[in-house]
């Protein structure tokens, strides 16, 4: 492995993705990666052109967690924004923000600043070809949007939630649910992630009423904020509220299927595969249909979910997850799949670019990070 070739990562520095892979290339003996802050490509592409024009392996992490970028993908993305309908921040307003935590502010103009710099980045690697790029931007681009992964799954034939289209407002939400018969539905921000942006909606049963939603979500004195907290409402001004927002910024509307349970929680996975196969998988279990860890869920025993799957259902599953990886020119995708009651149909909830940052996990003495390393170099 000493004459691989050298790493290079866009991702943000200082930041744990970054600090723990350049730790898994330590531990395989190779040198650590030369990074290059999403913040600079964001604002100057051209300085990827300045590194020599020699073979190295390109990681694309994250660009999350990190103000700075946040709003330099505002500002790409306000000129795109203003087109569609979405909140708009000008960038002049951008630099006046003060920081706060939580805050989520136009995340359709975020998410189209994101698909400029990810343009760049695919011009830019154009005039590199000696680089491999393990993700490409233009799937990265793709992972990020909801509405188009499931469809693009759904004609795949890759089981996925029954989903709605053309819902954009609350009532259109309510009348597409009732003509399908729906009891509940999850509204996704179609371009959000780590459950930001999400609620698990059930309309009221008498007409007009506005029912009843589960979400992270609420709005502060100054903007939407997402908490770490799961809360449920039932007040109809804040229920359509939540809505509107979200079918505003454009969003996936899915069915709710029941999900399987394990000791009494609900639960479904996240299967990281790596190079097109199944590698690691997670169990998230909640009291709650939302799962996610930061949100109240916990990591179930993997060997008391192997043990209640049936070989079938389990088989089905990764054949699923591996459907779904070929889809991508990425290295790893993260998959979020469920299982319907009794360990039936899995489906495929949604594929992440960014999915593989689980720490603690091993495979033959390999971290996730030195997992993709080595699959990387072979």
């Amino acid at each position: 492995m000493s004459a691989a070739p050298p790493f290079l990562i866009i991702g943000n520095p200082g930041n744990r993705r970054v600090t723990l892979f350049q730790e898994a290339l330590h531990h395989a003996g190779l040198p650590p990666a030369h990074v290059v802050a999403w913040e600079t490509v964001a604002r100057e592409p051209d300085v990827l052109l300045e590194l020599p024009d020699s073979e190295r392996i390109v990681r694309i992490d994250a660009a999350g967690e990190d103000a700075e970028v946040e709003r330099a993908f505002l500002k790409r993305g306000h000129a795109d924004a203003l087109t569609l309908g979405c909140d708009v921040v000008t960038p002049e307003q951008v630099d006046a923000l003060p920081p706060e935590h939580g805050r989520v502010l136009c995340p359709r103009q975020h998410h189209l600043g994101l698909l400029r710099v990810l343009g760049d980045l695919t011009e830019r690697f154009a005039l590199r070809p000696t680089w491999r790029v393990l993700s490409k931007p233009p799937a990265i681009a793709e992972l990020f949007d909801k509405r188009i992964t499931s469809r693009r799954y759904a004609a795949l034939g890759i089981p996925v939630p029954p989903f709605l289209d053309g819902i954009a407002t609350p009532e259109a939400l309510r009348d597409g649910m009732r003509e399908a018969g729906w009891r509940e539905a999850f509204v996704k921000l179609s371009c959000g992630s780590s459950a930001s942006c999400l609620a698990l909606y059930r309309p009221g049963r008498s007409a007009g009423s506005a029912g009843s939603l589960l979400t992270s979500l609420h709005r502060g004195a100054t903007g939407w904020f997402n908490s770490l907290k799961v809360r449920r409402t039932s007040d109809a001004g804040e229920v359509d509220a939540v809505l509107s927002f979200l079918l505003r910024e454009g969003s996936q509307v899915e069915q709710a299927l029941p999900k399987a349970r394990l000791g009494g929680d609900v639960f479904d996975c996240r299967i990281l595969t790596v190079r097109g196969e199944p590698a690691f998988t997670v169990v998230r279990q909640s009291r709650h249909p939302i799962t996610n860890l930061h949100l109240g869920g916990y990591r179930g025993d993997l060997e008391e979910f192997h043990a209640a799957v049936p070989a079938r259902e389990w088989e089905a599953a990764l054949e699923s997850c591996r459907a779904v990886a070929r889809a991508h020119d990425c290295l790893h995708v993260g998959i979020d799949l469920m299982f319907e009651e009794f360990f039936h149909g899995p489906r495929v909830l949604e594929a992440n670019a960014f999915g593989d940052l689980l720490p603690g996990l091993t495979r033959d003495g390999l971290s996730v990070y030195g997992w993709e390393i080595r699959e990387a170099l072979r």
